[in-house]
């Protein structure tokens, strides 16, 4: 009788290490995904505050519309930021200034 009590309280314990491992991996887990979802509210949090500012010193930019093309500038460096598309449409536009000459020799194009 005594053999049968230590084999049962054995097998308990058993059971146990497998529930104590069970439950650690799934907080493991948790705990990882937490993690997860902090990071990507920080990263949330940090894209937030430098919309639309200045990338060289961190002033709010301000939009505004230069020879018909909307442009962000800063107050503070009088540095001026082109989305997409609008540095072609300026060139365009200016169709044989120094700015025109200068990027086609800096994209290859012979004048």
């Amino acid at each position: 009788m005594d053999e049968k009590d230590r084999l049962g309280t054995k097998l308990r314990d058993k059971e146990r290490a497998e529930e104590d491992r069970y439950f650690a991996q799934r907080d493991r887990e948790l705990i990882e995904k937490l993690k997860q979802q902090q990071l990507a509210a920080e990263e949330a949090a940090a894209r937030q505050q430098a919309l639309m500012r200045c990338p060289k010193c961190g002033t709010q930019l301000h939009t505004i519309v230069y020879h018909g093309v909307t442009v962000e500038e800063c107050p503070s460096c009088q540095g001026m930021w082109l989305d997409k598309g609008e540095l072609t449409t300026l060139a365009q536009r200016e169709n044989e200034g120094w700015f025109t000459r200068w990027l086609r020799r800096s994209v290859g194009q012979s004048e």
